[in-house]
């Protein structure tokens, strides 16, 4: 049985392995976006798209209807954060498109994020793509037994914005993930080392750096979902399924086969990934 403390539940292994099922669902949904995106789509054939695959692999939509949420991913083009609503605008060359999404299967969650840049981006905004996917691995490696939230959120922090200048979003954080797809303890991208809760084996977390370009502040649009950032520069957003574990933690979702597609696509840049 799954173990509460505080709130936060930890996981047995045998759920794990099941939440690995359905995390690589998501990563394999990205894998088909990675392989069709291109100028001239708009974000709302991306949705029907990932709506498709996950109803073909015989699992359900995280994100439809969740809150009144009415899309099945969140599709955030460069000045958007989080939480856009796929539409019908044309994406062009040098567009930044994040795509976060989550599925249901077998009664547990797989929730993350990726983004990708098309065609021939400002340098500024690879440079900002290539930072924050880093800081998402900074913050990973800190997820093993007898650490803290902190030294994650830490992590996350110094290489973005102390290192970088970046600004750290402060509204919006990564979560616990389980039967539910938000659970506790709460995971920011931002904090100080050795404080919040400790960390202990088969804790599951979906740790999402959303960085931007420029300031920190962001505002939501009167549709209650879009958040975009204040001075209108890009946002970027990673998100990884974590399981914290004693030496190393064991990153459930894949994003191996999704940069594989990516570089068989002519019409994404990936300049920036080694």
């Amino acid at each position: 049985m799954t173990r509460r403390n505080n709130m936060i539940i930890y996981k047995t292994d045998a759920e794990v392995a099941m939440m690995k099922e359905a995390a690589l669902l998501v990563s394999k949904t990205l894998t088909q976006v990675a392989t069709e995106l291109k100028p001239g789509m708009n974000t709302l054939q991306i949705d029907e798209l990932c709506s498709t695959f996950i109803k073909d692999h015989k699992a359900v939509s995280s994100f439809l209807n969740y809150r009144g949420y009415p899309f099945t991913i969140c599709a955030s083009v460069n000045d958007v954060v989080v939480h856009g609503f796929p539409d019908k605008t044309p994406l062009k060359d040098g567009d930044i498109v994040s795509i976060d999404m989550g599925v249901i299967l077998n009664g547990w969650h797989g929730d993350h994020a990726y983004t990708f840049i098309i065609g021939e981006a400002a340098p500024q905004a690879i440079q900002l793509v290539k930072i924050t996917k880093e800081s998402l691995y900074k913050g990973i490696e800190k997820a093993i037994i007898n650490n803290r939230i902190g030294d994650i959120a830490y992590a996350i922090q110094e290489h973005t914005e102390i290192k970088n200048g970046y600004g750290v979003v402060r509204e919006l954080v990564g979560h616990g993930l389980g039967r539910s797809l938000h659970e506790d303890p709460q995971m920011p991208n931002y904090g100080k080392r050795g404080s919040g809760p400790k960390l202990k084996e088969n804790l599951v977390l979906a740790i999402e750096p959303m960085i931007n370009l420029g300031t920190k502040d962001v505002y939501t649009e009167d549709d209650g979902w879009t958040v975009r950032t204040r001075d209108g520069k890009v946002s970027v957003h990673f998100e990884h399924d974590v399981c914290v574990k004693r030496n190393q933690a064991l990153i459930l979702s894949d994003y191996s086969i999704i940069e594989a597609a990516e570089k068989a696509n002519a019409n994404l840049n990936t300049s920036y990934i080694l």
